[in-house]
């Protein structure tokens, strides 16, 4: 990862009616940098990355994607950069090479790398001895590693990817994020969509969106330890229900969620609040195990800050 801009957003809106699908956004993305976007659905992810790839012209502001303006020049965007998303865009009845021979010509890649860059896409994917295989019959995890391997023919500058691990299975997403990371240390730029928090773990920088608008930035170390505001309890009781029906009732309780077997509750100062909530979920005949505090976790800065936003309030 280097210093040079590869992605370039600013002021970015688009509106559909009077309805904000992005509202004036604005961040950059560094070559050779994994850079994850997070929002819960219709948070205007897929409106963002459509317009960064061209196929969606913006309102108002600006981006740029590989030094293009995307609303100038979207056909020239579209051909510097691989897309790949959650239905990984092959033709399930042609085979393996013919799908990537396919794109191959749909990126327009030289006659003279074409031979060597499908020997590279079959062995990315695992696929030696069966390019002659109908992609249907694919497993899940080898028809993402071949989309991905498709979209990068070209070799474009920036790649995005959208959701491309919904559906696969933990092994395969485990190894597909390490092709991802080969990538970047080749230079490429990812811009990845996911709604899974351990991903979110893998990106050099995040960016939160909600209801259209960036909420938070940072790398997850940062978001971790600054984007939540207050400090999060972990409280091991029974039952659950009225538990966390009695934690929104307390005035000194700013959010509060069900994780596995206990719940989650972001309050000012730890150590003040424990001895209160103890005594207050025990007045409720709650019965509890366990009360301390505990670092966040990217999935409780995601939860804190959209419940923060859905309230109308500022994180």
């Amino acid at each position: 990862m280097n210093d040079e801009l590869s992605v370039v957003v600013q002021d970015l809106v688009k509106r559909f009616g009077d309805f904000y699908a992005v509202d004036h956004i604005s961040f950059q993305a560094r070559k050779g940098e994994i850079f994850g976007f997070l929002g819960p659905n219709g948070a205007g992810k897929s409106t963002t990355i459509r317009m960064l790839c061209g196929l969606l012209h913006p309102t108002s502001g600006r981006a740029s994607v590989a030094g293009i303006d995307v609303a100038k020049e979207p056909e020239r965007v579209r051909q510097n950069i691989g897309y790949m998303s959650q239905k990984f865009s092959l033709y399930n009845d042609l085979t393996v090479e013919e799908n990537i021979r396919f794109f191959g010509g749909m990126y327009q890649v030289p006659r003279s790398e074409m031979e060597k860059r499908l020997r590279w896409a079959v062995r990315m994917a695992g696929l030696e001895g069966r390019e002659n295989a109908i992609t249907a019959t694919l497993a899940v995890g080898w028809k993402q590693r071949l989309a991905l391997g498709c979209a990068v023919l070209h070799k474009p500058a920036v790649l995005f990817l959208d959701e491309p691990t919904s559906g696969v299975d933990p092994i395969s997403r485990r190894q597909f994020w390490e092709l991802i990371h080969e990538m970047a240390a080749t230079g490429v730029t990812v811009f990845v969509t996911t709604h899974y928090m351990d991903e979110a773990e893998y990106c050099n920088r995040l960016v939160l969106i909600y209801q259209g608008k960036i909420v938070a930035s940072g790398s997850p170390t940062q978001l971790k330890r600054t984007a939540m505001k207050g400090e999060l309890l972990l409280i091991e009781c029974a039952p659950l229900g009225p538990a966390l029906e009695a934690l929104g009732n307390s005035a000194i309780v700013i959010d509060a969620a069900v994780f596995g077997n206990a719940l989650h509750a972001v309050v000012s100062k730890a150590a003040e609040a424990i001895p209160v909530l103890r005594t207050e979920l025990e007045k409720n005949s709650i019965t509890v195990t366990r009360i301390e505090a505990i670092p966040a976790s990217l999935e409780d800065v995601f939860v804190s800050l959209t419940a923060h936003e859905s309230r109308g309030a500022t994180p």
